[in-house]
């Protein structure tokens, strides 16, 4: 991709989340005429991924905690003032993994817990950004061929929502996968990617753009207030836009900005039909954000749409200090969140057709600089929905001890598993095949288990 195919992405998405989803009145009364637009059954074949992604780093090994006596025991003696009380832990019995030691999850997750006994939610460990596999003696030896700048926030999100490492930053693998399925969906008249969490490296496509809405709906027209649109302002803006222009630049932005203003009226008519969810969502950021999603995925089949990407997002994970007391509301909210949109997907009876998935810059270390961890590598992650063979731990846990064989230096596990093998499971559960696998993920082929086997087969 050239800089200028690049400029222009970057220009056509300020330009959708700048006026991407409106309410003008008069043509939202034509619009309305495209349909009565209360909620169809989604059909058969309708499936949507759901990323999101937790912003700074969480702390995984607050997570996933060993719980049986002697391992509880090294993990406190280790995490010292991050240790979580083993009184407080909640129990969780994998159906198959098994390494010796019994698991816990962090007592914020109260809901996840339940999900996880239930099958709903399966657990993820040790992953994350690798150009290879690799092992503790490659590393120290230097000859492995290591993710760019493994420990620095932006590249390492990049890198994450685009699983190509080794490369320069040219497209996301939920782009990519949109590209690749987008010929599934009956009209384009609405992006397939939508994003609750603004520009994302995760969905940029080479043909599907990525769409930004807000957790409220419509991202408004400067020119609107309070969701009313001020009538002397928008005609002055539309006389603008309709101008012919001789200006290749300026027709270009009056065209995208008319068509970003008639998908806008698009969406919002049909939301404005949809039917109400029942499922009552908790009225946090993440909350709204996936409320808005179900309510996105519950238009799917009014927009003509068979397969979704959405993003999501919850920031503040960055636990450099007071990690304890940041880190426990911040997951609450996950929990939370992620049981109301379970709920909604059964109420909208696509259960078995939606998937979401929790991403995260990367893990922290094991041990504290005091009252948090600095920034470290292999991470553990969530997983769910009614297609995920939920209740087990896939991967591998890392041995949990400094100086151990999977650790570099302070309890910065190496991965186990790839984001690439992380994504190809998701992928290949989405409808991509194992031929077209590799293009979706290019760095794929270098790892020998692409199939995980937390989702079901597609």
């Amino acid at each position: 991709m050239t800089p200028l195919d690049l400029t222009r992405r970057k220009f056509i998405g300020n330009c959708c989340a700048a006026v991407g989803a409106t309410g003008i009145l008069s043509a939202l009364a034509q619009l309305r005429v495209i349909g009565a637009v209360a909620a169809d059954t989604a059909p058969s074949d309708y499936k949507a991924l759901v990323c999101i992604f937790l912003y700074g780093g969480n702390d995984a090994n607050n997570l996933i905690i060993p719980s049986d006596t002697t391992s509880y025991a090294s993990y406190a003696s280790q995490r010292t003032a991050l240790a979580i009380p083993q009184s407080s832990l909640l129990s969780i019995t994998p159906k198959t993994y098994s390494d010796g030691r019994q698991y816990s999850i962090h007592p914020s997750l109260v809901e996840m817990q339940s999900l996880f006994s239930g099958g709903h939610l399966a657990l993820m460990a040790n992953t994350g950004t690798l150009t290879y596999p690799t092992n503790l003696t490659q590393y120290k030896s230097g000859s492995a061929s290591l993710p760019p700048q493994l420990f620095s926030h932006a590249d390492q999100q990049v890198q994450w929502q685009s699983s190509v490492p080794d490369q320069p930053f040219q497209t996301g693998w939920g782009g990519r996968l949109a590209d690749m399925v987008n010929a599934l969906n009956t009209s384009s008249n609405i992006s397939m990617s939508i994003s609750l969490a603004g520009q994302n490296s995760f969905q940029v496509g080479n043909v599907v753009s990525q769409y930004a809405v807000s957790s409220s709906g419509a991202v408004t027209l400067n020119g609107a207030t309070g969701g009313s649109i001020n009538p002397v302002r928008y005609s002055n803006q539309l006389a603008l836009l309709n101008q012919q222009e001789s200006n290749l630049f300026q027709a270009a932005f009056s065209g995208i900005t008319k068509t970003a203003i008639s998908d806008s009226n698009l969406l919002t008519t049909i939301l404005t039909g949809a039917t109400t969810l029942a499922t009552v969502f908790p009225n946090t950021s993440l909350g709204n954000q996936l409320k808005m999603i179900a309510r996105l995925i519950s238009a799917a089949p009014s927009l003509g749409l068979k397969r979704q990407v959405f993003f999501a997002s919850l920031g503040g994970f960055d636990t450099h200090t007071v990690e304890l007391t940041t880190q426990a509301p911040l997951l609450v909210q996950v929990s939370q969140a992620l049981n109301a949109f379970n709920s909604a997907t059964i109420e909208l009876g696509v259960a078995n057709q939606v998937t979401a998935f929790t991403a995260s810059d990367f893990n922290r270390t094991y041990n504290t600089n005091g009252n948090g961890a600095d920034h470290g590598w292999g991470s553990h992650h969530l997983v769910m929905g009614g297609a995920v063979n939920g209740g087990d731990i896939y991967g591998k846990m890392p041995s949990l001890v400094i100086g151990g064989p999977d650790d570099t230096g302070r309890g910065n596990w190496i991965p186990t598993t790839s984001v690439d093998q992380y994504s190809a499971t998701l992928a290949s559960w989405f409808g991509v095949s194992g031929t077209n696998l590799p293009v979706v993920l290019p760095n794929i082929g270098r790892f020998a288990t692409p199939n995980l086997g937390f989702m079901a087969a597609p």
